[in-house]
């Protein structure tokens, strides 16, 4: 059993302890390695990528941080299809999901460190990404997560006691995982688990993420090949955004002159996708292909659906039911999950 996308940004090494007594935060380095320390020796923390900074110590370094802290609550914003809010210069916030489950920010200072070993923490584990708005991707999610979960599952049952997952601001891919963990692994509906998850801290985990991991999980990750064309002699350069590479990028579109138009051919997983134009520079939607409804900003986009052939297969019938409204898993299909996770590669 082979997992679906590795993850290589949370690949977890186990601690001893975190000896937090320097200058500088000892996880402020991209991965960590064993460290050993006299005055807590039963403790036992697993870090899964760490990156931070120390705490501002100027006015103008205050400034900046709270300048970047809009700028990053802006880009969620817009990304996340809601209105959220980060700010780095108020230090590590976190909410306890369960008991034994924390969703919370990034570490910043030596005292956070102290601070969650205080609280009971054994496992930290860091979903940072090396470009922010990977954070808000939900295509990216959804194939990162079967392995982040693989991860998260393994270092829980080596580990035991709390665990804190963070990435950034805490808001979306952390509790995206502490959901599909809850989901895929603790029983709960996903519908509950979201209801319960809203009622300890204010985010926004991507839903058709979780629920289109699940499918890939149970179905496998098939690709279908599908065609876009931009009709029109009049431009000199068409691109498109969205699909599974998300709307920080663009993919050029060739043009065939005896057809007249611009075309791409590219394969994408099962899954509905959501696109747009651009020609010229300018975004756009194309009439002749489907159009989403207008969201709360009035924007509209080109969707397409990428589905089975033959919509009586079990494979549709596991996608329809699970990427509805209130999915549930059946005991059997948890099963197959965690045997999924528990054969999940270990890759760094």
């Amino acid at each position: 059993m082979n997992c679906l996308q590795n993850l290589p940004r949370s690949s977890a090494l186990p601690l001893q302890t975190l000896k937090s007594h320097s200058g500088k935060l000892p996880c402020a380095v991209t991965l960590l390695g064993m460290v050993k320390s006299n005055d807590l020796p039963q403790t036992r923390i697993v870090v899964a990528k760490a990156v931070s900074g120390s705490a501002p110590s100027t006015d103008n370094e205050t400034s900046k941080a709270e300048e970047k802290s809009e700028t990053y609550s802006q880009d969620m914003t817009v990304a996340m299809g809601a209105v959220l809010t980060y700010r780095h210069e108020l230090g590590m916030n976190y909410n306890f999901i369960l008991p034994d489950l924390i969703v919370g920010s990034c570490l910043q200072t030596p005292a956070d460190v102290d601070k969650l070993r205080d609280i009971g923490v054994k496992t930290i584990f860091c979903l940072q990404q090396d470009s922010d708005l990977e954070d808000f991707d939900a295509f990216d999610l959804r194939m990162r997560l079967p392995a982040v979960v693989s991860k998260l599952y393994k270092a829980i049952n080596q580990n035991g006691g709390v665990t804190y997952i963070h990435c950034t601001a805490g808001l979306g891919r952390a509790p995206a995982t502490a959901l599909a963990y809850m989901f895929w692994v603790q029983g709960y509906k996903l519908s509950e688990a979201h209801k319960l998850l809203m009622s300890k801290r204010s985010c926004f985990p991507k839903l058709v993420a979780i629920k289109s991991a699940t499918a890939d999980i149970l179905t496998g990750l098939k690709k279908k090949p599908v065609t876009f064309k931009w009709r029109g002699v009049d431009c000199s350069t068409v691109e498109i955004s969205g699909l599974d590479v998300g709307w920080g990028q663009r993919i050029p579109l060739s043009y065939d002159k005896d057809q007249g138009f611009w075309f791409l051919h590219r394969e994408l997983p099962e899954g509905q996708y959501e696109y747009k134009y651009i020609v010229d520079g300018e975004w756009v939607c194309n009439e002749y292909e489907l159009v989403t409804s207008p969201n709360k900003d009035g924007h509209v986009n080109n969707y397409v659906k990428v589905i089975d052939e033959d919509p009586s297969s079990i494979s549709a019938a596991i996608w329809t039911r699970l990427t509805g409204d209130d999915p549930d898993l059946s005991t059997n299909e948890r099963l197959i999950i965690t045997q999924f996770l528990e054969a999940c590669p270990d890759e760094d």
